[in-house]
């Protein structure tokens, strides 16, 4: 099949491909390369360079559409709510478009963020919307599209400094270069970290299948860890390491660990709870 990754060249986005060049796919990538890099452009893969609005440029005889590209954090949101727009829901709106003119199927990368207050941040609000623009194009106008919510996901490529870091890659850096670990609030904000592996298998068994939710597709491991824990694991890591606390953030939301079972009983996914062995294996 003729496959498209937009944010190919991304954390996830590049796990992806992976995936899909090893199952014979013929898979293309487009990505403005904001948070992507070249660093992780995988062999037999064609990769275009431009941004989420040109997708209206791209050739049309594609049979799928992971739609990856995005602005994934919540505090360069806040700074530059215009521009998170623009990438998460205007660029929703033209991944639609094309999907629909060309009778694409579509895979969009949701959030966990959905099970929040969508204003606590330009983010999860923008986000929010995406998904709604899907559930839109696949009631009004019949597209076939499928939304995977995503929670917390680690793991081989993950970013480890920069606005576009997550929690577990900041760590890895902080250790690398010699600095205490920063933990934000009083670290008793639980997540539900999913390794990227685990989210690439959902994606391509999403993709591959007829199967088709009426929300969306739960990809967390069931299971959540208070930030104080996952320092604890990073401890018996390292020992030598310490720590200092931070202000809390906004939009900093207490909890997040997959809502329903639907992924596991339906579509066959088995996610495993990987995060203490990640952190040993560094």
């Amino acid at each position: 099949m003729k496959i498209l990754v937009t944010g190919g060249a991304g954390f996830v986005g590049s796990n992806l491909i992976e995936k899909l060049i090893r199952e014979g796919h013929d898979v293309h990538s487009l990505d403005n390369y904001d948070s992507g890099s070249q660093n992780n452009h995988v062999g037999g893969c064609n990769y275009i360079s431009g941004d989420i609005e040109s997708i209206h440029l791209m050739d049309k005889d594609f049979g799928l559409v992971y739609h990856l590209a995005a602005l994934s954090r919540i505090q360069p949101s806040f700074k530059n709510p215009s521009e998170t727009y623009r990438v998460n829901t205007s660029g929703c709106i033209a991944v639609a478009e094309w999907a629909k003119k060309n009778n694409i199927k579509v895979i969009y990368s949701g959030s966990s963020s959905r099970w929040h207050n969508p204003y606590q941040s330009p983010y999860a609000c923008f986000k929010h919307m995406g998904e709604e623009i899907f559930k839109l194009y696949k009631k009004a106008y019949g597209l076939k599209a499928e939304i995977c919510r995503f929670y917390n996901v680690y793991g081989p490529k993950e970013i480890l400094d920069g606005d576009w870091a997550a929690v577990i890659g900041i760590w890895r850096r902080q250790v690398m270069d010699g600095e205490p670990i920063t933990i934000v609030g009083d670290g008793e904000q639980r997540r539900d970290f999913t390794h990227v592996d685990d989210i690439v298998d959902g994606l391509y068994k999403v993709g591959v299948s007829n199967l088709s939710h009426g929300d969306a597709w739960e990809f967390g491991t069931g299971v959540n860890y208070s930030i104080n824990e996952v320092y604890k694991m990073f401890q018996n890591r390292f020992p030598n390491i310490s720590c200092v606390y931070v202000p809390d953030q906004p939009g900093n939301y207490r909890v997040t660990k997959r809502e329903n079972d639907d992924s596991l009983k339906i579509l066959n996914w088995s996610p495993k709870d990987k995060l203490n062995h990640y952190i040993l294996s560094l």
